[in-house]
Order: C-alpha cells, then sequence, then structure tokens
C-alpha cells in the first residue's frame, strides 16, 4: 500500500532508495583548475558536458521532479537532472542521509549541499582562487593548515567541536542544512534548510497516533533493506522501539547489541533485556571491560578527524565492532527522539527558570533580588536555594544552558596556560550559541531548545560518535527516529504533546504504550554511560595511559602542567566521576594530536 506524503508516495520513495548503484572508490583526489577534491568515503559521480555531479549517502528523490522518466539508477545522475532544473535549491527536493558536490568546469563553480544534520559532511578551504573540499577535515591539512586554538577552546567547553569550526586554522565544516558555492573566487554559505514549528493549541491524538506510528515503521522499513541489518538496545525508549519495529517489519527476532559495565550506577543491562524478551529479539550482551578501553581509546580518539571527546565514542565502536562479527552489515540506532519530542531533563529544567520570567520586572528588581541579595539571606538554606535560582533564571537563554559546563566550573583561566588564553576569544562559544539561537523559528523557548539540540547535541556530538564509530569498526547505520519525514511531524506537535507539566516527550510515550514494555517508558533515561573515571583510579594499565598521555599533553602549552599533575594525583581520585571527564576529553585530544597523521604544530 501507499500512502501520500510531502515528498510523493511512500512506494516512490522506497523504490528509489533501494535502487541499486555503481559506487566508486574511496580514498582518491579530483582536480579542476579551480578547485580540488580529497574523497575518502565511497560515492557514485556522473561527469559530462564539463559538469562533474557527485553523490555520497543514501539521498531519496522524489518520483515528481522527475515527470514520467524513471529516478535514475545513479543518485549522481539525479542530482545532475535536479541541479538542471532547480538550480542551488535542488537539496530541497531531496530526503534522507546526503552529499552532493557539482563541480562546473565552464562556470569556474562548485556547489556543495548536506543533509538536515551533516551525517555526509563536507570540509572547504579557499587556497587562493581555488576551494579545496573534502568529506575529512584532516585531509585537507597537507596544505600548511594549523591547529586553531579557537577550536581548542570549543572542543575544552563543547567536548567536540561544532561545525563551522574544524580543529584546523582556515577549514571549516558545512553545517547541516546548508550549502556552498564558490564561484570567481567568492565563497557563499547559507542555509537550504531551516526548521519552522507549528505550535498548534491541539490536534486529534488517535489521528497523531496512527500518522507517528506508520512513520516510524515506515522509516525502520526502509532502513532494514540495508544488508544484513540490526539494532543499538541500550533499554532506551528509543532503542526499543527501533528494536521492536525491525522485529516487526522483517517479520524475525532482531539482532539487537547491548554494552554493559561492572560499575554501579551505570549499567542498565536489566532494561536492554526487557526489552529483547518483550519483542523476542535475539540479544547479544557484552560487558566492557577497562581492558577493552586500553585497545579502544587510542583507535577511536585517533579515527576522527578532529579532537572528540564523546566518552560513549568507545563502547558503541566495540558494540559495532561485535555486530561486524556477527556478520552485520547496518546497525538502527535510537538518535533523536529526545530531540525531536521532548524528552531530554534540562528541557523540563528551563520550564522551571522560565517562571522566573513571569514574575514582574517591578518586583524583581525592587523586592526579590535585593532581599536574596543580603548577606544574612546568603546564610538561611532555604533562601539560599531560592537565591541560587534566581541567579540562574537570570540568564537568559542559550547562555543558561552552558552555566555548569566542565570549562565554566573549573575555569579557563585555571586551565589554560595565560600564553595560550591569550591566543583565544573566551565569548566566542557562547556568542555561536546565541546565534544559532536566533535563527531559530518557534515561538516557544522548548521548540527553540530542541532546535538548538539538533545542532549541538546531534549534528556534531551524538551523530558523529555513532557514525565514526561504526565506521571504525566496517560497517554502516541508519537513524529511523531522524526521518525527515518524522522530523517534520514533530514540528507541527502542540508544545503539551512534548513536555506535558513535567512529564517528557508525552505524546511519544502515549503513541507507543501499547507497543512498549511498561518498565521501558517509565525508565529514567540513561544510555551507553562510561564509568572511565572510576575504573581509572582501579586499573593500572587505564591509569598508566591516563597519565602517560596528559604528561605528553603537558609539553604543549596549551594547559597548565601544574593543573595537570593535581588532576592526576588529587582531583581525580578524590572525585572520580566529575574529574575523570576532563580527564577524558584532555586525553582524547592529545591522543589525536599524537597521532601520525598529524603534521602541523599545537
Amino acid at each position: 500500500m501507499t500512502q501520500d506524503t510531502p515528498f510523493g508516495t511512500a512506494h516512490d520513495v522506497h523504490a528509489a532508495a533501494a535502487a541499486p548503484t555503481p559506487h566508486r572508490p574511496a580514498n582518491e583526489r579530483l582536480q579542476w583548475p579551480h578547485a580540488e577534491a580529497a574523497l575518502n568515503e565511497a560515492l557514485t559521480l556522473d561527469e559530462r558536458d564539463g559538469i562533474l555531479c557527485l553523490s555520497r549517502g543514501n539521498p531519496v528523490f522524489r518520483q515528481a521532479d522527475f515527470g514520467s522518466e524513471a529516478i535514475p539508477a545513479s543518485p549522481a545522475l539525479a542530482w545532475r537532472v535536479l541541479h538542471a532544473k532547480y538550480g542551488h535549491n535542488a537539496p530541497n527536493h531531496v530526503q534522507g542521509r546526503f552529499a552532493v558536490a557539482i563541480v562546473d568546469r565552464n562556470a569556474q563553480s562548485v556547489f556543495l549541499a548536506t543533509d538536515r544534520f551533516a551525517t555526509h559532511p563536507w570540509c572547504f578551504t579557499r587556497r587562493g582562487s581555488r576551494l579545496l573540499f573534502s568529506d575529512r577535515a584532516d585531509a585537507l591539512s597537507d596544505v600548511g593548515a594549523q591547529i586553531d586554538p579557537q577550536a581548542v577552546f570549543a572542543y575544552l567547553f563543547h567536548h567536540v567541536i561544532p561545525a563551522p569550526l574544524t580543529i584546523f586554522k582556515d577549514i571549516q565544516r558545512l553545517e547541516g542544512g546548508h550549502r556552498l558555492l564558490w564561484h570567481d573566487g567568492r565563497l557563499q554559505v547559507d542555509a537550504w534548510w531551516r526548521p519552522s514549528f507549528h505550535e498548534p493549541v491541539r490536534v486529534d491524538f488517535a489521528e497523531a497516533k496512527q500518522q507517528f506510528l506508520h512513520i516510524v515503521e515506515t522509516a525502520v522499513a526502509r532502513a532494514a533493506e540495508r544488508g544484513k541489518v540490526g539494532a543499538f538496545l541500550s533499554g532506551g525508549t528509543d532503542s526499543s522501539t527501533v528494536a521492536g519495529m525491525l522485529c516487526k517489519v522483517t517479520g524475525r527476532p532482531a539482532e539487537t547489541y547491548s554494552m554493559g559495565f561492572d560499575a554501579t550506577g551505570y549499567d542498565e543491562m536489566e532494561f536492554a533485556r526487557t526489552a529483547s524478551q518483550h519483542f523476542g529479539t535475539h540479544h547479544h550482551e557484552y560487558y566492557v571491560t577497562p581492558d577493552d578501553l586500553l585497545e579502544g581509546i587510542p583507535k577511536v580518539a585517533q579515527h576522527y578527524d578532529q579532537p572528540f571527546g564523546n566518552s560513549s565514542a568507545v563502547p558503541a565502536w566495540l558494540c559495532a565492532r561485535i555486530a561486524r562479527r556477527d556478520g552485520i552489515d547496518t546497525l538502527l540506532a535510537g538518535d533523536g527522539g529526545d530531540e525531536l519530542f521532548g524528552g531530554n531533563t534540562r528541557y523540563a529544567k528551563q520550564k522551571i527558570f522560565g517562571w522566573y520570567d513571569d514574575v514582574p520586572g517591578a518586583l524583581r528588581r525592587s523586592l526579590l533580588e535585593p532581599v536574596l541579595n543580603l548577606e544574612l539571606s546568603k546564610r538561611i538554606p532555604v533562601i539560599k536555594k531560592a537565591a541560587s535560582y534566581v541567579e540562574q533564571a537570570r540568564v537568559p537563554l542559550p547562555d543558561r544552558i552552558h552555566q555548569y559546563t566542565l570549562l565554566v566550573r573549573v575555569g579557563a583561566e585555571n586551565l589554560l596556560t595565560p600564553d595560550y588564553l591569550a591566543q583565544i576569544d573566551q565569548g566566542a562559544p557562547d556568542q555561536a550559541s546565541r546565534d544559532v539561537w536566533a535563527r531559530i523559528h518557534a515561538e516557544s523557548d522548548l521548540n527553540r531548545q530542541l532546535a538548538y539540540d539538533w545542532k549541538y547535541t546531534l549534528a556534531d556530538n551524538d551523530l558523529p560518535k555513532i557514525l565514526g564509530t561504526t565506521e571504525l569498526a566496517g560497517l554502516g547505520v541508519e537513524f529511523p527516529l531522524l526521518d525527515d519525514a518524522l522530523l517534520d511531524f514533530s514540528l507541527a506537535l502542540p508544545l503539551d504533546y512534548k513536555l506535558r507539566g513535567f512529564k517528557l516527550r508525552w505524546f511519544f510515550k502515549e503513541a507507543l504504550r501499547d507497543f512498549l514494555p511498561e518498565a521501558i517508558i517509565k525508565k529514567q533515561k540513561h544510555g551507553f554511560g562510561l564509568p572511565f573515571g572510576v575504573w581509572a583510579c582501579q586499573h593500572a594499565g587505564l591509569r598508566n595511559l591516563a597519565g602517560d598521555t596528559l604528561s605528553q599533553l603537558k609539553q604543549r602549552g596549551i594547559i597548565q602542567p601544574a593543573l595537570i599533575d593535581r588532576l592526576i594525583t588529587e582531583l581525580l581520585p578524590a572525585h572520580p566521576g566529575y574529574y575523570g571527564e576532563l580527564v577524558w576529553i584532555l586525553m582524547m585530544m592529545e591522543l589525536w594530536l599524537s597521532r601520525p597523521a598529524t603534521t602541523p604544530d599545537a
């Protein structure tokens, strides 16, 4: 059965996505008088009449754009047709995960675009009258690029380097939903897509539920065609939904994979087992050991094209490696449900802070703030808590989101050497966040937070984590809960369908109440956390790896040597959970900087 969608019929989309295409080998360079491409990822291309069209990923085209002609089997040829018809608006007519490059010898131009979440990235730099571009930032670093202190600061702030920054000076990364035009030595970058929220007061729940379940099932069914398919299963709502739907659409037990940790407060294998038993999956469990981390940390750190500090990347790689050994070609991941439907606890927390904005300004200034600022008030516990609340609430969004980040709490002046700090604009991360916040089309702070997280949490962090680690393991990955149709569906939901009172993602859970086990719906979010700090204090190998790596970092003049010594000998043993995170991000940065492929000096 087919169903009408904004992009044709479900049958049309399915047929386009499943079409076999010949792929060009990766790891090659293409050169033109006005441009050069360094390509590592498999691709298809079509070159004729002086115009080359290059396609990466799995773009989904709609039949309506090709009239009576069949959608070309080659995505590169399909892009050629769309670009000839729609010009630089061609990406607006494509769904799925993709990156496209169109190099025109005749016009001496280059057009680049990436999907909404930049899951197939483009990095670029200009050299005189030529544009150099690649799918990896480090592939462009052999032309004299230097490490950018501002990017290092952004890494310490976010634990990743958000686009458009890369670790290298003068090399940028195209943000999700963006396009680039290079012509006559001039560079123009803008968005071909930005989310626009509609906030109706109410919708018909039964109708919305039916539409939601159909979209999720269709997305999982499409992803299930990518060879032998399995699924990550953390035991959370998202991964359980994807695993259950995979069982449903294939009509057989899904291959599911979970990581466990033999450390108090870090293991949630019980919930993964609950989901597996409920849906009847063929479940694979593995308990990560400190020795696994010894093997995985350097491999994962040095696989990325720039420093990447998400500590759950190593468990994700271990999980993917086991799946690959089982013959799995593609793993389905549950990323996206929290950010589309309001599932992160900080959304409820920010709602509480938002109440302060409703207090009349005159009352705040003349009574509340003066009283709470009195020295006596600061010694009374209840009033002290109220004062802390007011202090945080007075900070506007999005700055408030970063008040308790590790770098802010530790203090840049206590972490970085004075000479290095002098090269950095400390306000740049906050200003970049404000710029992202300002460009979001939404009437409510809740939806602004969701769209904000689509960049900083998904596109810059969680998706690269899964994309990079599955690539390292040698298999593909799909994200059914980030299907374009589901994203568009979420844009039109009422606010209280996402956050009802303090009930996170109310609609998502209610729509799946007859599908998921009750224990999964009620559970608190956890994920593949990593007890690195605890283990680094207990395991000699990890302790030595951390100590040796941070000793190397001392030589770079970035981090204060005395702080590194204190971190290893005093702070980490006293507070392994808290300072383990700082040790981790510094260690992962140094392991990347010291890899053999890195030639520029830091």
